[in-house]
C-alpha cells in the first residue's frame, strides 16, 4: 500500500512539474522571450511520450526557432513534428510557409497539396498559396484562394486583408484604401491599421501613414510587422536612424532578420 501511495505521489509530482514546464513555455512565447521558449519547448518535446502532443511541441519549437532566425533548426523541428504525427495539418502549413519564405515555391506548393488532403478548411494553406500565386503573377488564382477561405470562414480577417493587398499590389490603391476603411469601421485591429498605413505609404501620404501605424502599435505593441511598416515610412521620410531602431524592435519581437536584409543595408554602421 505504501509503495502504491508513493508511486501515485511520484506520478502526481511529475505531472505537476510537466504542467509547469508547459505553462512556462507558453508564457515565454507570449512575452516574445523566444530563447526561453525554445529551451522549454525543446525539453517538453524530448520528454513527451504521447506522439500527438510531442508533435505539437516540436511544431511550436520550430516556430520559435523561426522567430529566432534559426531556419535550419526550424526545418528539423517541423520535420520531427511531422514524423511523430504525419496527419498534423498545422505542421504542413508551417513547413509550406517556411519553404515559401525561403524562396522554394515548388516545395511549398507540394506541402500545401498534402496538407489540404488532411484538412481542406485550414485557412493557412490558402493564405500561403495565394501569396505564392500573387508572386507568380497568377492574380486570378490568388483571389480564388482567398475567396475560398471566406466560404467556410467568412470573418477571416487575413483573407479580407489579402484581397485588399492584392488590389494594392496591382496598383489599385484607391480600391485597397476603400477596403481597409470598411474593415477598420467594422473591427479596428492592429493588423488593419498596419495594412492601411502601408497603403497610405504607397500613396505617399506620410502623415496619414504614420498616424495609422502608431495606432496599430498602440493597439498591439507586440505585432512585429507594424515596426517594419513604421521603419519603411521613416526611411521614406529621410529618418534612417529612427527607421533602423524600429527594425531592431521588429527583430526583437520575432521578425526574421534575414528577410529585412535589404532594409538593414540602409542602416548606418556603428
Amino acid at each position: 500500500m505504501k509503495k502504491s501511495l508513493l508511486l501515485l505521489v511520484s506520478v502526481g509530482l511529475s505531472l505537476n512539474i510537466y504542467a509547469q514546464d508547459k505553462i512556462k513555455a507558453e508564457e515565454c512565447f507570449k512575452k516574445a522571450d523566444y530563447k526561453c521558449a525554445e529551451e522549454q519547448y525543446s525539453k517538453l518535446a524530448e520528454k513527451e511520450q504521447i506522439q500527438k502532443f510531442q508533435s505539437e511541441y516540436y511544431n511550436n519549437l520550430g516556430t520559435v526557432q523561426r522567430r529566432l532566425g534559426k531556419t535550419a533548426l526550424a526545418f528539423k523541428s517541423y520535420e520531427s513534428a511531422l514524423k511523430t504525427n504525419p496527419l498534423s495539418a498545422p505542421v504542413y502549413a508551417n513547413i509550406a510557409s517556411l519553404h515559401s519564405q525561403k524562396g522554394n515555391k515548388a516545395k511549398a506548393l507540394e506541402y500545401i497539396e498534402k496538407g489540404l488532403q488532411i484538412d481542406d478548411k485550414n485557412p493557412d494553406f490558402y493564405l500561403t498559396r495565394s501569396k505564392i500565386y500573387d508572386s507568380q503573377g497568377k492574380k486570378d488564382l490568388a483571389i480564388k484562394d482567398l475567396n475560398q477561405i471566406l466560404t467556410f470562414a467568412p470573418d477571416n480577417v487575413f483573407a479580407k486583408t489579402g484581397l485588399a493587398n492584392l488590389k494594392k499590389n496591382s496598383g489599385d490603391l484607391e480600391g485597397a484604401l476603400k477596403d481597409y476603411n470598411q474593415l477598420i469601421a467594422e473591427k479596428p485591429e492592429s493588423l488593419l491599421y498596419n495594412g492601411r498605413a502601408d497603403v497610405y505609404l504607397k500613396m505617399k501620404k506620410h502623415k496619414e501613414a504614420l498616424t495609422d501605424i502608431n495606432k496599430a502599435i498602440s493597439i498591439d505593441a507586440k505585432f512585429s510587422q507594424s515596426y517594419v511598416t513604421k521603419a519603411l515610412i521613416l526611411f521614406d521620410t529621410a529618418k534612417p536612424k529612427e527607421a533602423c531602431e524600429n527594425l531592431e524592435k521588429a527583430v526583437v519581437l520575432g521578425y526574421e532578420k534575414a528577410i529585412l536584409a535589404d532594409y538593414y543595408s540602409k542602416c548606418t554602421k556603428k
